[in-house]
């Protein structure tokens, strides 16, 4: 149906005539506004005048959030005030062959050949959140689904320390159920999350001397998948910081190798999928360096097949440095990376297929002045959670960094077993669906934790559609599922029960 003649730029529009329409509609308006995080500003513009087009009560709080409200439908007053919650920004992953300002370009969205699944055109989808979004929108704007009062909250800058649900004030919201609409696979029930804290490790960069006879050449690890440092850490995808500094770390000595610079990731909350070092080597070691990159390639190959095919280790000549960093400061880092925790560390002994407490290299930034490296760290368990940072604060100690930081630590969500939200739904999606969704927490930072220490009254579930590999250009979200989750939703809204 969708595919005689393919081509992207037609795909992109062919979303809309999706079903349910008004969700799809809602999300290709979203894919056409530039929303990174910390750049949202032109989608918060088209939110509010999308609102006052459909005369819709909205505001902007002073946290950037988006709080919209609409009355409840006739004989339904007496319900108990909902509140669908979903975030603006999305995550800003592209290929390194693709040309993409997330700023200013839109997303190329289009159908995939099997007709199941939505993705991109070499970046990023924006489904997680921007189908949360779009379901809002999408209830706020209908015509034929009763509900009680209703408000929508569009939080800022989640991705990247959930700044929105922490600059939420209390008192702005009247409702009591909260619906998070930013999990990622349909048929579970969320009802409780990790938390999270990011750690940032620098070393003052020592610059010394170019040795003598010595060419450059930049080593690259790429073609890894990459994905969310949450949802997707219990894959066993390569982390391309910790391959590179493996590299480093196993031809350092036999190649006479010297360390000018290293960098890889981009986001804190993303398996990092390229990294990249610049090294001098004695000019007779050239030959050397090129067999340790085809050696070293086999090996992250055979290691990772099942997992990232794609693994490639690349070496090629660039232009000579004018320092290299000295020689015990350049062992003292590449030891650190190396033994610094990575992936998950603890799964959940009641859920097995849980992951308790992980820790994601996310980010290696180097320049003339530092060398620096950050990492995100989440557990559903807070002592956990403090032990793994204490693990990670005695290696880089040891390693004698300048400057250790633990920043931007936020509180998980508690289940709460007697939910009546959640009894609730289970019992619409049995009716729906012939069969009881999965429940289950997430070793991801929903906003839950931090809006329901902030409204403790709040009875809340997480749901959504499935998507695959958010965090990274292999996003995609399954087609039909997008009908069930919007299903679900509306039925749980006609079903409220009263105050």
């Amino acid at each position: 149906m969708y595919f005689e003649n393919y081509n992207t730029k037609k795909m992109d529009k062919e979303i809309t005539k999706l079903q349910p329409k008004e969700v799809w509609k809602d999300f290709y308006k979203l894919t056409q506004v530039a929303r990174p995080s910390h750049h949202e500003e032109k989608a918060r513009k088209m939110l509010l005048a999308w609102a006052k087009e459909n005369n819709i009560d909205a505001k902007m709080d002073e946290a950037g959030n988006i709080i919209m409200s609409k009355p409840a439908t006739k004989g339904m007053d007496n319900r108990k005030g909902v509140i669908l919650q979903a975030h603006l920004d999305m995550v800003p992953q592209k290929n390194s062959d693709k040309i993409h300002d997330f700023e200013n370009d839109p997303i190329t969205a289009y159908i995939e050949e099997n007709g199941e699944w939505v993705t991109a055109d070499g970046t990023t989808l924006g489904a997680d959140d921007g189908m949360g979004v779009a379901a809002g929108m999408a209830i706020l704007t209908s015509t034929d689904i009763p509900h009680g009062p209703l408000e929508l909250l569009v939080t800022a800058t989640e991705e990247t320390g959930m700044d929105g649900a922490v600059g939420l004030k209390t008192g702005l919201l009247k409702g009591e159920i909260l619906l998070n609409l930013d999990s990622e696979t349909e048929g579970e029930l969320y009802i409780g999350c990790a938390g999270g804290v990011d750690t940032t490790s620098e070393f003052n960069y020592i610059k010394a001397n170019v040795p003598a006879n010595h060419i450059a050449y930049k080593i690259d690890v790429n073609g890894l998948k990459g994905g969310h440092s949450g949802m997707d850490i219990k894959l066993g995808r390569g982390n391309s910081n910790k391959l590179l500094f493996r590299f480093l770390k196993t031809y350092e000595k036999t190649l006479g190798l010297r360390l000018v610079s290293a960098n890889g990731g981009s986001l804190r909350n993303a398996i990092p999928r390229e990294s990249e070092a610049i090294i001098t080597i004695p000019a007779n070691k050239e030959t050397e360096l090129i067999n340790a990159a085809k050696e070293m390639g086999t090996i992250f190959y055979n290691e990772l097949k099942e997992k990232d095919e794609g693994v490639k280790v690349l070496v090629g000549k660039t232009e000579m440095p004018k320092f290299v960093m000295e020689e015990d400061l350049q062992n003292r880092i590449i030891n650190a990376v190396l033994v610094c925790p990575n992936g998950f560390v603890r799964m959940v002994d009641s859920l097995p297929d849980t992951v308790e407490t992980s820790n994601n290299m996310a980010i290696i930034e180097c320049d003339d002045k530092k060398f620096v490296v950050k990492t995100l760290l989440r557990s559903s368990v807070e002592t956990a959670k403090n032990a793994l940072a204490q693990e990670l604060q005695a290696g880089f100690t040891l390693a004698k960094a300048d400057n250790l930081k633990l920043t931007g630590d936020y509180p998980g969500w508690e289940p709460n077993p007697k939910s009546a939200i959640k009894d609730l739904m289970i019992k619409i999606y049995k009716d729906l669906y012939d069969k009881e969704p999965a429940i289950t927490a997430v070793h991801a930072g929903l906003e839950c934790g931090i809006l329901g220490s902030k409204y403790t009254n709040w009875d809340m579930v997480s749901f959504g559609p499935t998507l695959l590999h958010p965090h990274s250009p292999d996003e995609k979200v399954n087609i039909a599922s997008v009908g069930r989750f919007y299903k679900l939703l509306t039925e749980t809204l006609k079903n409220i029960p009263a105050k």
